[in-house]
């Protein structure tokens, strides 16, 4: 399975919403999609529902993103499976990103 990237601008916030598997090969379509969308957004929220499989590459995608967004506003974490938000426990990451 692939991975579906649907980006809803809501003004100065994007919502991008993962469906499927976040993986070496799509985190690369992640990132080349979250180049230019996060120009001027304030606000980036992950909805990660359907977001059933993350791996290092997509996690280094998700930081990397965080760290532009701290530059210019805050991102937010929406909806993890408890397998996706296992893989963001054990890495440390779920310490310093904003999850609800």
């Amino acid at each position: 399975m692939s991975l579906e990237i649907r980006k809803k601008p809501e003004g100065s916030k994007l919502v991008v919403e993962l469906e499927g598997r976040l993986d070496t090969i799509t985190a690369q379509q992640l990132e080349k999609e979250l180049r230019t969308a996060v120009d001027g957004v304030t606000e980036l929220v992950f909805e990660m529902t359907g977001l059933t499989y993350i791996t290092s590459a997509g996690l280094r995608v998700i930081s990397a993103a965080m760290k532009v967004m701290k530059k210019q506003g805050h991102m937010v974490l929406r909806n993890m499976s408890p397998d996706v938000r296992e893989v963001f426990d054990v890495t440390g990451l779920s310490n310093i990103m904003n999850i609800e």
